[in-house]
């Protein structure tokens, strides 16, 4: 099993797009990426429900960390935790990791079998590189 991950964002084409340049990252493996993403009618937004959905699907037992884009996503993904059982809630991570950065980071370390910790920790160093290179 693996850690899986849930990305939560006010835009599913921004969404879709991100999960697909991460998994470019993984040619060959599979790993779990849920996606949250905009209204039921395809606009923008975020919906709680559908972010604790999306993590009872990433979630194999392993754990879950979820990524979102902008303010109220954090918001829904807060309120997604009170959807969940104590024991699913108790293998959620939410991070303050950038979008795509933190997104692309975490699914190549949780693909290669690290721990819900490690892979939220790789997800929040996703700005490093970007800030030593315009530093």
């Amino acid at each position: 099993m693996t850690v899986g991950i849930v990305v939560v964002s006010h835009s599913r084409a921004l969404a879709d797009a991100a999960v697909e340049l991460a998994r470019q990252m993984l040619p060959g493996r599979e790993l779990a990426v849920a996606v949250a993403a905009g209204t039921e009618d395809g606009g923008l937004g975020t919906d709680a429900a559908a972010v604790a959905d999306a993590i009872g699907q990433a979630d194999s037992g392993d754990g879950v960390v979820v990524l979102m884009d902008l303010g109220s996503a954090v918001l829904s993904a807060e309120t997604a935790l009170e959807f969940l059982d104590d024991d699913v809630r108790s293998r959620v991570t939410l991070s303050a990791a950038p979008l795509v950065e933190g997104l692309v980071g975490a699914v190549v370390v949780a693909a290669s079998g690290m721990s819900r910790a490690q892979v939220a920790a790789e997800a929040e160093r996703g700005l490093a590189p970007k800030q030593a290179h315009l530093s």
